[in-house]
């Protein structure tokens, strides 16, 4: 026998990306933990994970299963292109002559038989593998012999004890597929892990981690969510930006053209948040791509996320507006990232977000809000989700981008699906309006926390040449109810437009 690991600070890695962080570190070693979800998702994967971490580390690893052979378990990990050769895997399973009439108890019950039977058959497979680290799949099966709660929970006692003895670190799955669905094993083991799986009215269904329990360790609390893909389980560790705050120096950023500087008071300071809202067909997307232009022309880093225009559809618009994003990828500079609404979890973005600020990115641009609220229709807190994100952001230093498409083109009320002046601290609003039989654009900040700015409303083109900020539309009322009334006495001649490049 060996004596029980007491270092609680020293943490064994569970062999699941993202999922070390979650719990706070990792496994703590020569523990029982419990991980339970309903079938499909994704238990064994995880359990192979964390027995394949052990064979990387020249441990001596167990597969106890109880109910898939071997054949199946060997069929998962070459899905996921894995060598289960350092894993010793032991069935206990009936075998076929259990169908044999002759066979069946008349005088015993099971529990009386099998129970012990299946027991002493773990008991045997630890003892001659020696292992540090097992995997017991599942407990449902126990739970079903066993025949009362009592019983059930002085086994899993039992094997508990056992098990801490031979210093091994140990996973017991649980399919909820047994009769009764009590609690013993939670209050026995050492933390308790549940995987969801959440169906969505369209779309791929969403999977999410939760760490119930976990006795002397600050675990990150609440549902993260996780992917099934080649090569196991992804776990995408909800952001909490109060655990990264980070103070520095604030600097504007230019937009690279003098006239639109010095509408927004200078630039765009950077951590803060700027919505670019507006119809659809505005411009929205190109003022957005004008700023990461023009800090790739500074040699600033930049990423984009796409979730309506296709990459090369963007790339091409913004070439013929002589804004080189393709050298700026080139050049490692931007990445542009094009999102599959239909196969988006929440934390995916969340993720990507969080990578793309540790490689350097100083402008983040996402195109636009709502597709990525549309692109989880079924998710309740998604502007919380967003505020996180922004707020993350912010603390790093980021200048972010929103572009929000509002409804209604000319002449009508213009609507969002969300609280603007909760998501940005900065709104810059685009508009179509109708003049002299054309129909124009013009560009106002309502909102900006950073520093002064203009409360004009500028004429704003969008053409081969590029863009260009004009001049004040002075003399018309009514601009942003698309039919403006305009009054040639009340100003002087229209001055030429502001539209020098810097």
């Amino acid at each position: 026998m060996e004596p029980q690991n007491s270092n609680t600070s020293e943490f064994l890695s569970s062999g699941v990306p993202g999922l070390d962080a979650v719990l706070g570190g990792g496994l703590t070693a020569d523990r029982l933990y419990l991980v339970e979800g309903e079938p499909g998702t994704g238990k064994t994967t995880l359990a192979l994970q964390f027995l394949l971490a052990g064979v990387q580390r020249g441990e001596h690893v167990l597969y106890i299963t109880l109910a898939e052979t071997a054949v199946e378990l060997r069929a998962v990990a070459q899905a996921h292109g894995w060598d289960m050769a350092g894993i010793q895997v032991e069935e206990i399973i009936p075998g076929e002559n259990a169908l044999d009439p002759d066979q069946q108890y008349t005088i015993f019950h099971p529990a009386e038989i099998e129970m012990g039977t299946t027991t002493q058959h773990i008991v045997s497979a630890i003892d001659k593998c020696r292992p540090r680290r097992v995997v017991l799949d599942s407990l449902s099966e126990l739970q079903l012999l066993a025949e009362n709660p009592l019983r059930y929970r002085r086994q899993v006692l039992a094997l508990k004890q056992y098990l801490a003895s031979r210093a091994c670190t140990t996973i017991l799955l649980d399919d909820r597929t047994a009769l009764s669905t009590d609690l013993q094993v939670r209050s026995v083991a050492h933390a308790v892990l549940t995987l969801e799986r959440v169906e969505q009215a369209y779309g791929a269904e969403r999977r999410r981690i939760r760490v119930v329990k976990y006795r002397g360790v600050a675990f990150h609390g609440g549902a993260h969510d996780y992917q099934i893909v080649r090569g196991g389980l992804r776990v995408y560790p909800r952001l909490v930006a109060a655990d990264s705050r980070v103070s520095s120096a604030r600097r504007q950023l230019s937009s690279g053209l003098s006239a639109l500087d010095q509408l927004i008071g200078g630039g765009l300071e950077e951590g803060m948040s700027t919505l670019i809202t507006g119809p659809s067909g505005t411009g929205k997307s190109s003022l957005a791509a004008q700023f990461v232009h023009a800090a790739s022309q500074r040699g600033d880093k930049s990423a984009m996320f796409l979730f309506e225009e296709a990459r090369n559809n963007l790339l091409n618009r913004c070439a013929s507006l002589g804004l080189d994003l393709d050298s700026a990828e080139r050049d490692g500079l931007l990445t542009i990232q094009q999102v599959d609404p239909a196969e988006l979890a929440p934390g995916q973005l969340t993720q990507a977000v969080v990578q793309a600020v540790e490689r350097g990115v100083k402008v983040l641009v996402i195109d636009s809000l709502n597709g990525y609220l549309n692109a989880m229709p079924d998710e309740r807190f998604m502007t919380t989700y967003l505020h996180e994100i922004l707020t993350y952001l912010g603390q790093r230093g980021v200048v972010s981008l929103i572009v929000g498409v509002q409804q209604g083109m000319i002449g009508s009320a213009n609507t969002s699906s969300i609280n603007a002046s909760y998501i940005a601290d900065n709104i810059i609003m685009l508009r179509y309006f109708e003049a002299e039989g054309e129909v124009r654009q013009a560009i106002s900040v309502f909102k900006k926390r950073g520093s002064a700015h203009e409360r004009t409303i500028r004429r704003f083109q969008v053409g081969t040449d590029g863009i260009t900020v004009g001049p004040v539309l002075r003399g018309f009322h009514g601009i942003l109810t698309g039919v403006p009334r305009y009054d040639s006495d009340a100003i002087a001649p229209e001055q030429p437009a502001a539209d020098e490049r810097s």
